[in-house]
Parts: structure tokens; sequence; C-alpha cells
């Protein structure tokens, strides 16, 4: 199974940061709480009667009863666990079910309620029931390095504090999953290597996440205009069938930190706009289809650390300045149509000319080769990208809970009890 060698220790983490998270959304009401799940689907039942548990069973407060009817239909709905996670999951203390975290209730510290759900790297198989809707306190949703698969239930809108969802490395499918635009609370947001296919939604970038992972998939459309609106620091949408513009509004992200569009089919210029990212450290639109030349406006870019866009079609010469900028460590323009590029380049910690029109230079492309590309003239207005609109406002992005962002000290052993509280009565024994 395909797997990024810090992704497993970088998701176990997160969970401190969801507990102080939790006691800072103290203004939920139960007003607040969604509908029931629709009732013209199969749910589970005691006796017949939907949304009921054993009476037999004794529960802390309704909120666990509620947990427990969730996780109990999940449990029924895996076909295989290879390593007995689901084998605690019995009996009403479900925050000592293996993967469960309980915290104080936002709305009411007398109540525990599940607050998280991490199960990365189980390697279970079946699929995730409606009645997870169920969880209406869940903040953090880790299911990573799992055989999960099918689409994401609808009454995953419930989960109205949910700030982490991870889905990565299983076999969900269908078009991007609907329900989580809707989750207002969600910052961070995986769901890479997994096979979801179509269009991006605009609205996606038009939501206040701070990291988007969306590569190794099968998305097969232009980036929507609106993807400069995005406040995020981190998007990462490899290996995927993404076509058409490198959309001028990028310009607009100043928050970006790290873009990664590596190995899609973009084929246009590359838009000089790119140089207003002041706050970049990692740009990579290597393996795609640009052509035309390399903009000087990334001299200006003094935060990058690494740029890659090798295997390409662009052409004309290196800026010198982009060789100049003080992080750059690393610089791939491999598998291109240069050719004149600046001896500082060739100082770089790291760099890749290969396969390239410099002459004097080792492993080039054959003169005929370059001579044939470089006699047809790029026309970059032909492209028809959209022109580039400045933000009517400065985009923002939420301030993170205390211990964000990543990466976050280990997570205690076992799980955490929150402070006592006197009206808390500790959990019933059967």
């Amino acid at each position: 199974m395909k797997k990024e060698t810090h992704h497993s220790h970088a998701s176990k983490t997160l969970f401190l940061s969801t507990t102080f998270l939790l006691l800072l959304l103290n203004t939920s009401t139960a007003a607040d709480q969604p509908p029931p799940i629709s009732s013209h689907r199969h749910l589970l039942s005691y006796n017949g009667d939907p949304l009921a548990a054993d009476p037999a069973l004794n529960f802390e407060n309704p909120r666990l009863k509620g947990a427990y009817i969730a996780l109990q239909a999940w449990k029924d709905s895996i076909l295989s666990d290879p390593n007995n996670i689901t084998a605690t999951w019995t009996g009403p203390d479900v925050c000592n079910y293996t993967g469960i975290f309980c915290w104080q209730a936002p709305d009411d510290p007398c109540e525990r309620t599940v607050a998280g759900i991490d199960i990365n790297g189980g390697g279970m198989a079946g699929h995730i029931p409606h009645e997870v809707g169920l969880l209406f306190d869940l903040t953090l949703f880790h299911v990573s390095s799992n055989r999960f698969c099918g689409t994401l239930p609808q009454s995953f809108t419930n989960l109205k504090l949910l700030y982490e969802l991870d889905l990565s490395n299983n076999r969900f499918v269908g078009k991007f999953p609907e329900p989580i635009l809707q989750l207002a609370s969600l910052k961070y947001l995986d769901i890479r290597f997994n096979e979801f296919e179509g269009q991006l939604p605009s609205q996606l970038f038009e939501r206040s996440f701070d990291a988007l992972f969306l590569n190794d998939n099968l998305f097969s459309s232009k980036l929507p205009e609106t993807f400069g609106n995005s406040p995020a620091s981190v998007i990462v949408i490899a290996n995927n069938k993404l076509e058409g513009c490198v959309p001028p509004s990028l310009g607009n992200m100043v928050n970006l930190n790290q873009l990664v569009l590596v190995n899609n089919q973009f084929s246009s210029c590359f838009p000089s706009e790119i140089g207003k990212l002041k706050n970049l450290t990692v740009l990579d639109l290597s393996n795609n289809q640009i052509v035309g030349p390399l903009p000087s406006s990334i001299g200006d870019m003094e935060s990058l650390e690494q740029l890659s866009i090798g295997n390409n079609m662009m052409s004309e010469n290196i800026p010198e300045s982009i060789c100049q900028l003080p992080k750059l460590a690393g610089f791939g323009y491999g598998g291109n149509y240069f050719s004149e590029e600046s001896p500082v380049c060739l100082n770089l910690l790291k760099f890749d000319d290969k396969r390239n029109c410099f002459r004097g230079r080792p492993e080039q492309r054959t003169t005929l080769e370059c001579q044939r590309f470089l006699a047809r003239k790029i026309n970059c207005s032909s492209f028809d990208c959209p022109a580039f609109s400045p933000p009517t406002a400065p985009p923002s992005v939420s301030s993170p809970p205390p211990g964000s962002p990543y990466p976050l000290p280990a997570p205690p052993p076992s799980n955490p009890t929150p402070p006592p509280c006197a009206c808390v009565q500790p959990p019933p024994t059967n």
C-alpha cells in the first residue's frame, strides 16, 4: 500500500491540538446540533427500534450512547480487521475503545464525549456507515492507511466541529466528497492516495482550509478560477490529471508556503504573478507541459528553498536572479529547452540542468532537436488563461489553536483524562 514516510508519524501526533480546540469551542449549544439522520436509511436498532441500544447497558450520558450506536454500526460494517482494533469495541464505555479518544464536551465540561478517532495504519477493510454522523462532537477523524472503500456518507455534514479529516491511503471512489464542503470548522484535509475523480469544486478554494492534500487521485479538470482565493499554507495536488492553465490568480495566495502540482497535464505559460508569493518555500511544477519563458519575477521570492520545473517544455534563459535567491538550495530545471544559464546556477548546492540546450554542458539535447523546437514561436496569450485580478480583500486564515501548526508533541500513551469536574460521575461498570 502506498505511503509517505512522514505521514503516519505526523497524523498520529495531532490529537493534542484537538483537545485544546475542544476547550476553545465552548460556544456550541444543544440548539446548534444538526437534526437526526434521514430515516429512510437503515440505522442500528435494538428490537426494531431505530437508534436504540440494549436497555441493559448503562451509559454515562446520551452523547456516549449515540457514540456507542455509531461505533457498533461501524464495527458491523468492517469486513476485515487484521490487527483486531475493533476487538475492544464492546460494552458501553466507548472511551476505552482502541483508537477512540474522549474529552470534555465543548458545551458542557461536566460531560465526556468522543472527540477524536485515530485508527491510522489499521489495515481494516469495509466502509464508513452513515451512523458515524451521530458523533456530533468529533473534531479529529484519522483513518489513513486502511482499506475503506465507497463514498463518504452524507451524514458527515453533522460533524460541525470537525477540524482534521484524514482519509488518505484508502480505496474511496467517486467525485470529490461534497459533505466536506459543508464542514465550516475543517482546516486540515488529507484525501491523497484514493480514487476520487472528476472536477475539483470551486468552493474548495473559497473555504478557510490551512492544508489541502489532494494528490494521487484521478481528478481531471482545470483548476477553478477560485484557486487563488484559498488562504491555505500548503496545497498538494500532485499526480492527478489536471489540465489547462496554471492560473494567474495564484498570485493572490499570500499565505502559501508550499505548492506542489507535479505530474499533471498543465499546458500554458508560467504566470509571472508567481513572484508575488513572498512566503513560498517549495514550488514544484515539474512533469507537466508548461511552455514559454521562466518568469524573472521568481527572483523576488526570497523565501524560496526548493524550485522544481523539470520535464516541461520551457525555453529561453534561466534568470540569474533566481539562482541568487538567498535560501535556494535545490533547483531542478532539466528536461526543458532552456538555452542560457548563468554560472551562478552551477554553484547551487543541488541543481539539475540536463536535457536542455546549453552549449558546453553535459547530457544535453541534440542540436537538431533544439533547433526544431526553438524555431516554434510561443504565444502565451493563445491559451486564453483568465486575467489576474487582485483580491478585493486580503485572504486570511483563522488562527490555529494552541499547539498548531504541525508537527506537534507526541500524544499521551493512553486515552487522556479530562480535568476533574465535580458533576461528572465515574463511568459505569458492567
